[in-house]
């Protein structure tokens, strides 16, 4: 297991200012499911729209969307792919037996403050020349920090929230959130069966989400990391960022329309870090114990090879970093 090997760690800051209100309500995605509903009719509510993969929507508080299709692909790395790690093996089946929305970028500074009142990133003012500072990715953010922007977006728009700590999914209630520890309250939080909110992606959902139906070590095809042409038009990498995030969606998206899916800031999702099982897998969630929590992505200050689609990463939950930022899903 690697850990931490390879993050330029600043400190937490608090950021002032800088409030920008969401996008005007637009109602929720057409078929999507809504507070409320009994299981089987969230089902159908999602199966009632044949969905195009990276078709587009938007939440009822301007999140843009794209529509991640079911489906079954080879999760991890094969032995030959250049850059390759031993956590991304072994290679199996995976399938993800129902679609779900995802955001189309990281979620953005702009959107963070409008539902938590503080921007915490650290790339807080300067963008580079011509681009908008708000619409940088947040970072920053532990994966404890994601739990509770994900149940106060899913209140803002309406939904039920996902996640439940000490019976409760109002973060009100949680507590502060951990910083640089563990909480054994906090890393038993459970996801409510049913629930319509927002949620950080499971692994695998964010892998089968990333490659978009490819198979090489990048979703546009390139399969060497240490090809700079070959990857410069679809993400922020150390060569190529400027040494810092880059506004969310300038460069080209993946098949499915996920921009910064390769590169900018990584990307938190639900599971505990482990091994790969060897069999194959229906809608896995991850190990039910563990002290590190798993990332995607790459980013700005990091070498390409980690923001491969099966490349895997790992930090500890209260951990917040200038390298990470998280994008969420929903039913």
């Amino acid at each position: 297991m690697k850990q931490n090997k390879h993050w330029p760690i600043l400190a937490a800051a608090a950021i002032a200012g800088l409030a920008v209100a969401l996008a005007a309500c637009t109602g929720p995605a057409p078929g999507a499911a809504q507070a409320g509903d009994t299981a089987a009719q969230q089902a159908a509510a999602r199966n009632a729209v044949a969905w195009n993969a990276g078709e587009r929507s938007v939440s009822p508080s301007g999140i843009d969307l794209a529509w991640i299709p079911a489906g079954t692909f080879t999760m991890g790395s094969p032995d030959d792919e250049i850059g390759r790690w031993p956590e991304e093996g072994p290679r199996r089946q995976v399938t993800i037996s129902e679609g779900f929305w995802m955001s189309v970028h990281p979620v953005t500074q702009t959107q963070w403050q409008a539902v938590m009142g503080a921007n915490p990133s650290w790339f807080s003012e300067n963008p580079a020349a011509g681009e908008t500072q708000e619409r940088r990715p947040v970072e920053q953010v532990s994966w404890y920090d994601a739990l509770v922007f994900a149940n106060r977006l899913s209140i803002l728009e309406g939904l039920t929230p996902v996640y439940s700590i000490n019976g409760s999914t109002n973060p009100d209630d949680w507590g502060d959130t951990p910083n640089a520890q563990s909480s054994a309250t906090w890393d038993a939080a459970q996801i409510v069966a049913g629930s319509t909110g927002w949620r950080l992606p499971t692994e695998a959902q964010w892998e089968h989400a990333a490659r978009a139906g490819t198979t090489a070590a990048f979703s546009n095809g390139a399969g060497d990391w240490q090809n700079q042409a070959g990857i410069d038009s679809i993400g922020w990498f150390d060569f190529n960022a400027g040494g810092m995030t880059r506004e969310a969606g300038i460069k080209q998206p993946n098949p499915w329309g996920l921009y910064d899916i390769h590169g900018n800031v990584m990307e938190w999702v639900w599971d505990w870090f482990a091994e790969y099982p060897s069999h194959a897998e229906n809608d896995p969630t991850g190990a039910s114990f563990g002290t590190y929590r798993s990332l995607r992505g790459g980013s700005w200050g990091i070498s390409a090879w980690s923001a491969r689609s099966a490349s895997r990463d790992n930090a500890h939950p209260s951990l917040r970093s200038n390298t990470l930022g998280l994008r969420l899903v929903r039913p």
